[in-house]
Order: structure tokens, then C-alpha cells, then sequence
């Protein structure tokens, strides 16, 4: 398998966790923070409803326009975003944070799928591989969030950031690498 799409994918997996963490999160503001039924499902929705409510308008920009810049910073926002939802005790500030970080997983799929797509040239086989990335990230997200926040608490969310900036490296490594030649057209 090629370099980048090892790169689209784990960068992929980066991003998701933040998709994943927000329901690992959520057990810690009950217990930290004395959150009810109505603030915790507000985190979630805060989350939930930015990531994919506002999907189709960075797949509109993203069809107008070339932006391989939206990547990196999308990952970084999404990061952020759940890095900073436990160093605040006041609920707007959570939700708030936590709605970023939705937006920047709703900014980030469209434009790596776009990126993905060319430097796959459009084989299933690796666009599965990009897809795959994604679901492991957020399927992994429990398995960080919750000993990290067991032995930390919630001052222990700055150290989520860390796979935004690992998936923001490697890619700007792939956005960074020419494009790749056209497929050859095929024979008559």
C-alpha cells in the first residue's frame, strides 16, 4: 500500500477520535462536573449535530474550491476543541468548545475525502483503507479518553491533543507531495 494512503488513513484515525471521544467525555463532566441528563446530551448534540449538519457545506466549498489547508486546520480545530473541553468548570465553555471541535471533523471529511480520492486515483481498495482509519479512530477514542481522564481527571485533556498533532503532521506530509500523475486512460 502506498506511503499516503498509510498516512490519509492514520491521519483519518487521528480526527475520528475526537468524533469518539465526546461519549467517553461525557461520563467524566457527570461525575467531575455534576452534569445532568439535559448538559450531558447537550455536550453530545454539541458535538453530533456540527459534525455532520454542517458536512454538506465544506463538501460544497471543497467542490469549488481546492483548499489542502482546510485538512490540517480541521484536524487541529477538532483536537482543540476536546483538548480544552475539561480545563473550563463553566458549561457554555464546554459546549462551545466541543461544538468547534464538531466543526472541525465536519471541515476535515470532505477535504481529505477529496485529497484521498486523488492520491488513490480512485481505487475502492484504498479508499476502504481511508474509510477504515476512520472507524478504528473512533472506535479507539474510549480506550484513550478514559484512562487518561481515570488517572488525570479532566485537567488531564490538554494531553487529547496529542493525535491532532500527530494526524496534522503526516497530513501535511501528503498534502505536501506532488500530486500524483493521471491514471493512464484505458485501452481500446
Amino acid at each position: 500500500m502506498k506511503r499516503s494512503v498509510l498516512l490519509l488513513s492514520a491521519g483519518h484515525s487521528c480526527v475520528d477520535v475526537y468524533q469518539g471521544a465526546v461519549p467517553a467525555l461525557v461520563p467524566f463532566l457527570v461525575t467531575g462536573r455534576h452534569y445532568g441528563y439535559a448538559a450531558a446530551s447537550a455536550v453530545v448534540l454539541a458535538a453530533t449535530l456540527l459534525s455532520s449538519v454542517v458536512q454538506p457545506v465544506f463538501g460544497v466549498l471543497t467542490d469549488r474550491w481546492r483548499m489542502p489547508w482546510l485538512i490540517p486546520v480541521a484536524m487541529l480545530l477538532a483536537g482543540l476543541g476536546i483538548a480544552a473541553a475539561g480545563t473550563s468548570g463553566d458549561r457554555a465553555v464546554v459546549w462551545s468548545v466541543v461544538a468547534l471541535s464538531g466543526l472541525g471533523v465536519a471541515a476535515y471529511h470532505p477535504a481529505s475525502a477529496r485529497l484521498a480520492r486523488a492520491v488513490t486515483r480512485g481505487d475502492h481498495t484504498a479508499m476502504s483503507w481511508f474509510s477504515l482509519g476512520g472507524n478504528v479512530g473512533f472506535a479507539a477514542a474510549p480506550l484513550l479518553v478514559t484512562p487518561l481522564l481515570a488517572a488525570g481527571g479532566l485537567g488531564a485533556t490538554p494531553w487529547l491533543a496529542v493525535p491532532a498533532v500527530a494526524g496534522t503532521l503526516m497530513t501535511v506530509l501528503v498534502t505536501r507531495a506532488p500530486a500524483p500523475a493521471p491514471a493512464p486512460a484505458p485501452a481500446p
